[in-house]
């Protein structure tokens, strides 16, 4: 690939990477437009001070003569001064902070280099085919995080499930003219299908329902039509789906779900997986799970060398049953990545570990129990605040701080889990998926995809422990 090809590829995202970038600094902005606005209402307080000082001091010389002349002289020199520290802190304000915020959006905007045409941009958005009938409360809230993904991310939707249904669901929540739009600008297309496999269903239900939603969206995917496929249905149907479909990797046993849980450092997530796929595991599962996060971590998470851990009940490696002490021999011996040795249940959200490992029934407790904490700890954190006046008043000051903790701990903020081990890219949504839920799931396809996930996970098959 040449020179001039790495720079049209690179554009794009330097593009994002910076608009990301301002808007995270927004508070600067805000800090900077006060400050410029304080500095030039003290210099208006000040110069209304000195207009004052001198009227004084023409009243005074009347009166007092010379000396009442000399002392409020003496005045307006002091104020004098202070307007002139006011002006200087003024520009000083505009000088320092100013040029943190907006001259690389400047650069951005005045370099030919970076920036591409509408065209180019669009050219690269990528489709991605999305269940729309899988789902507590589909296909209306799939449909409205579709459409808002499309919006916010290069990518084109082909949303599966029944026509009418689809479009009556639209015209129930007021998305009739944005759907007709999407659909008139080619970012969005409807295929038709049967019904949804139910979550009450058996995962086998995929050989025998054909024209299940969830099937039409994986042949998509396996026809080249899409690049990744979504679905907050029924998890164990989109596992069979995607195995009998478009298969599992070459070397990988059984596929894992991974699931990001957030920690102390909001900038690093952990992956946790096998989170509910596979209930009953062997210890050369956990190994393969292991090599699969390994690739998950460094492409997507741009972890430049994870630490991986073993989720069990001690630290030592004398613990665990025997499954845990298997598993860690294995883990072990490997040297195609760093393995951190086992992680207690207390450093799951430490940081600690970047991948941990374990078996679909232990991952999907922990899942569990992780999506209950948020609410809880927001209803004891406002059940400990005082009543009355203070209680109001300290409210108002933790609203922020509040809201920012539920969204840490909010699972529709990652929206869904990757299912990792089949020969395509596969996003697992929750089954009470809203729109907030579909939009973070829609993201982290976009981003598996854009890393190019795929390619390095089939050079997993070259390994000679998976070809043993």
């Amino acid at each position: 690939m040449g020179k001039e090809s790495l720079q049209k590829i690179n554009k794009p995202r330097a593009i994002r990477r910076l608009v990301i970038w301002y808007k995270r600094n927004s508070a600067v902005t805000s800090i900077v437009d006060t400050a410029a606005s304080s500095a030039v209402t003290a210099s208006n307080v000040a110069g209304n001070v000195v207009s004052s000082a001198g009227s004084v001091v023409s009243t005074a010389s009347n009166v007092a003569s010379n000396v009442a002349g000399n002392v409020v002289s003496s005045a307006e020199s002091v104020v004098n001064t202070a307007s002139s520290v006011v002006s200087n802190a003024s520009s000083i304000a505009k000088n320092t902070l100013q040029p943190l915020v907006f001259d690389p959006l400047k650069r951005l905007q005045n370099n030919d280099n970076i920036l591409d045409n509408v065209e180019e941009s669009q050219s690269k958005r990528i489709w991605i085919a999305v269940d729309g009938m899988g789902g507590d409360y589909a296909p209306g809230p799939i449909l409205e995080g579709c459409l808002e993904a499309i919006s916010r991310f290069p990518i084109n939707i082909k949303f599966v499930g029944k026509i009418e249904t689809v479009k009556y669901a639209a015209e129930k929540t007021g998305l009739t003219e944005l759907l007709e739009n999407e659909i008139d600008n080619n970012r969005l297309e409807l295929i038709d299908s049967g019904d949804p496999i139910g979550m009450n269903e058996e995962a086998t239900a995929v050989r025998k329902r054909k024209d299940a939603s969830i099937n039409v969206a994986m042949d998509l995917v396996r026809n080249n039509k899409a690049e990744a496929v979504y679905s907050a249905g029924n998890s164990g149907a989109m596992m069979a789906s995607a195995i009998f479909r478009i298969g599992r990797l070459k070397g990988i046993d059984r596929p894992a779900i991974g699931a990001l849980f957030p920690t102390r450092d909001q900038t690093r997530p952990v992956l946790v997986l096998d989170v509910g796929a596979n209930t009953d595991c062997k210890p050369s599962y956990l190994h393969q799970f292991a090599l699969l996060g390994n690739i998950y971590a460094k492409d997507v998470l741009q972890v430049k060398k994870p630490r991986i851990g073993l989720l069990n009940i001690g630290e030592e490696e004398c613990k665990g049953n025997d499954l845990s002490l298997k598993t860690f021999e294995l883990l072990s011996s490997e040297k195609s990545f760093d393995f951190g040795g086992n992680c207690e249940g207390r450093d799951v959200l430490s940081g600690n570990f970047d991948v941990v490992v374990c078996d679909g029934f232990t991952g999907n407790i922990l899942l569990k129990f992780l999506e209950s904490v948020g609410g809880v700890l927001l209803d004891i954190l406002r059940s400990e605040l005082p009543r009355g006046r203070r209680g109001k008043v300290g409210s108002a000051f933790l609203k922020s701080n509040l809201l920012r903790i539920k969204k840490r701990l909010d699972h529709a903020e990652h929206g869904g889990a990757l299912l990792l081990g089949v020969n395509g890219i596969c996003v697992i949504g929750h089954g009470s998926s809203k729109s907030l839920s579909v939009v973070s799931a829609l993201r982290l396809a976009h981003s598996a995809v854009n890393h190019g996930v795929m390619e390095n996970l089939n050079q997993l098959q070259k390994l000679q422990v998976l070809n043993a």
